[in-house]
């Protein structure tokens, strides 16, 4: 099975043949249709991916059609400093899922990985920056903004003088840096692209930095952020910690007699995603169990392990901007929920793949929680 760190025979091909004419190489990519180009970038390793991109004859066509998700992965490989020629044919849906993904700790933005995506994105051009601010959640801009600076309207006051230190665009919206005066360079760019082609959502901006409070602000980012992953698959939080219920020890081993936990209902792929991880293999149980499936039940099984893999992230308080994130709760739903599929047929008397038919995925994986509470993530009280 491949690993994580190989490269597919093509790219494999494509790069070799780089390193001797890049022009075929090129070339090679060239003759290629825009889903196998697509392809072959997310099959690629992260480490490796700025090399193939580099030989894309149009990576205007192809950055944007990339999952959201891996290019979020693919900017933070090449480094946010130097991606700016990626992120210069990114769409905004696919800017913000980034920001999503990777300018949060916890239930709140962070501020500076927020400024680390605002400057890359400035190094694909004013015209991008700014409409990327422009469609971003008000609040999120403001709070970023609140931690840099303070701002102060000029007073109808005769007698009234600017802050010292105080940098303004029109003289009556004056803003202080809090720490120093080179982090707001980048705020200023932004406000001054905002001031000139929207001066109604700059007014907005700077009136919400000085008024507005930051656990308003970040209550309302929060619930506009938690909307739009729950889009990508990912629940909120507390709806995710349902996986985490713990169950008594009469309960562990109850299956129901009917063989309906993998018919097909209303599933769909919750999130986009190149590949399954390599760490569905035979070393599982449940992935045994999973090979004596027929197509359609596989099919359905995988979508719903998806969706638990998604929860186990969110739930753990893993950051969904980290490519390592996903194939970490990949591994810890399949070892979890082996377990319990073991305990299950040995205490019931039934074969696994029968248990799997019979047993909800979630269901399975509470049961090895259960077995185990010490998978339980720690809340921050129990910290």
């Amino acid at each position: 099975m491949p690993r994580p760190t190989d490269l597919p025979p093509e790219a494999s091909r494509v790069l070799a043949l780089a390193r001797r004419d890049r022009t075929a190489a090129k070339q090679a990519l060239a003759a290629l249709d825009l889903p196998a180009q697509v392809n072959l970038v997310c099959e690629t390793p992260l480490a490796r991916r700025a090399e193939l991109l580099e030989l894309l004859p149009e990576p205007e066509r192809v950055v944007p059609a990339l999952p959201e998700a891996e290019l979020c992965f693919t900017a933070k490989a090449i480094g946010l400093a130097d991606a700016g020629w990626i992120l210069e044919h990114a769409t905004f849906e696919q800017l913000q899922t980034a920001v999503d993904l990777d300018a949060w700790q916890g239930f709140v933005p962070d501020r500076g990985q927020l400024t680390a995506w605002l400057g890359a994105i400035a190094e694909a051009g004013d015209d991008k920056l700014v409409e990327t601010i422009q469609g971003l959640d008000l609040e999120l801009i403001v709070l970023w903004l609140r931690d840099l600076a303070t701002v102060h309207m000029k007073a109808n006051d005769d007698d009234w003088q600017p802050p010292s230190g105080g940098m303004t665009l029109e003289g009556v919206f004056f803003l202080v840096p809090k720490r120093d005066a080179d982090d707001l360079e980048l705020a200023m760019r932004c406000l001054h692209g905002i001031f000139e082609r929207d001066y109604w959502l700059y007014f907005r901006i700077v009136q919400g930095a000085i008024a507005e409070q930051d656990t308003d602000c970040e209550d309302f980012a929060l619930r506009w952020r938690t909307a739009r992953l729950a889009d990508l698959g990912f629940p909120a939080w507390d709806e995710s910690m349902r996986i985490y219920g713990h169950l008594r020890r009469d309960q562990w081993a109850v299956v129901p007699e009917q063989a309906t936990a993998l018919e097909i209902g209303a599933d769909s792929l919750p999130a986009e995603s190149a590949a399954l991880p390599a760490a569905i293999d035979s070393r599982h149980a449940i992935f045994r169990a999973v090979a004596e499936l027929d197509a359609s039940e596989r099919r359905v099984f995988f979508h719903r392990f998806v969706t638990l893999a998604n929860q186990v992230a969110v739930a753990d308080g893993l950051s969904l901007g980290d490519a390592e994130s996903i194939p970490s709760a990949i591994e810890k739903a399949a070892a979890l929920a082996s377990r319990a599929l073991e305990h299950v047929a040995r205490e019931r008397g039934l074969s696994p793949v029968e248990v799997l038919r019979r047993l909800p995925l979630e269901r399975l994986f509470r049961v090895g929680a259960s077995l185990d509470p010490s998978a339980r993530p720690k809340l921050a009280s129990e910290a």
